[in-house]
């Protein structure tokens, strides 16, 4: 994570903790991991790579060979990576007993099948198995956490916590506060997150799949129609998006690239050029009416992102980490 980023991170958390009864991140020491799939997996992984012991809920022993296979795998890349102090598989517990998977623990991350119904009867089961003070987090992709706790007394210490596939390697995690979610639980979280090497996202409201799968989404439908349309093949798209915008993004992404794009003007000289172009039939999405509220907002948004950095700085560290990435994809 970023040093910056950290450091607003821990002073925030400092200043929550204070005015809270919620664990100080240093003391917390087991987490519990809800659901055998890849996302489930994937979170037992990480927490186990950051030192901590996990319990993880199965809901039938036939998941068990599934879930151990997608934790030691994804253990092979995070050794790559490196492990914190007192990291070990040994530290994992697996458990078919929910009361027992809750019992004792500092943290817990829910990754059970997005079913609305399914997901609105375990957080009604919550109220009584789990200790209220403890705060759980779901990994939805999409539905919201206001109607995933419809039936849970306890929802002012439930919050969204959606990672990005595979949730032991992508850092992004996008924090969802639902309608009953206290103010405290949202930057307590967002402080847990990143004190384990997460990059936390605290959107500023509830909107249907959140931020980076919508992104995501609209690539996707591109895609499919230039499929459906014989424009382009699945390998012609995904060649292009590693050879072409993927690896820029890894180091800028949407709207800086844009801003940095269009020379010492920035993004505002991108938006009244290529703004019309927005009304071209390029693509099957309907854009936005292009307004000076939303031209402004951009362009603020981007000159806050580029800070002091010249037009020159930003070009500089642009190519230099993609040309750092390139190399790496060759090896």
């Amino acid at each position: 994570m970023p040093l910056k980023v950290w450091q607003h991170l821990l002073k925030k958390g400092t200043q929550i903790l204070r005015e809270s009864n919620l664990k100080q991140f240093p003391k917390i020491s087991s987490v519990s991991s809800v659901g055998g799939g890849p996302i489930g997996g994937g979170w037992a992984a990480h927490f186990l790579a950051k030192g901590l012991k996990v319990k993880s809920y199965l809901h039938d022993k036939n998941e068990e060979k599934l879930f151990l296979n997608i934790v030691e795998s994804a253990w092979q890349s995070l050794m790559q990576i490196g492990l914190k102090k007192n990291a070990s598989l040994n530290n994992l517990e697996i458990t078919y007993d929910l009361e027992h998977a809750l019992s004792g623990t500092d943290f817990v991350q829910e990754s059970i099948p997005e079913v609305l119904s399914i997901k609105q009867q375990f957080y009604k089961s919550i109220d009584t198995l789990l200790d209220e003070k403890i705060v759980i987090a779901s990994s939805t992709s999409g539905l919201m956490i206001s109607d995933i706790t419809k039936k849970c007394q306890t929802a002012f210490r439930a919050v969204v916590g959606h990672p990005f596939n595979p949730p032991y390697l992508l850092p992004l995690v996008e924090i969802v506060a639902g309608e009953k979610t206290k103010p405290e639980v949202i930057a307590w979280t967002e402080g847990f997150y990143g004190y384990f090497d997460k990059v936390p996202i605290v959107l500023k409201k509830e909107i249907p799949g959140f931020i980076a799968t919508r992104l995501q989404e609209a690539l996707w439908r591109e895609a499919l129609h230039m499929v459906k349309n014989d424009e382009a093949t699945p390998e012609q798209i995904d060649l292009a998006l590693i050879n072409g915008p993927a690896p820029r993004m890894a180091i800028q992404g949407q709207c800086m690239a844009f801003h940095v794009a269009c020379g010492e003007g920035g993004m505002a000289t991108n938006l009244d050029q290529f703004g019309p172009a927005l009304e071209l039939p390029w693509t099957r999405l309907k854009a936005p009416e292009l307004d000076q509220v939303l031209r402004d907002k951009m362009v603020k948004g981007c000159n806050e992102m580029a800070g002091s950095k010249t037009f020159q700085e930003l070009v500089a560290d642009r190519d230099k980490a993609i040309v750092g990435i390139l190399k790496s994809l060759k090896n």
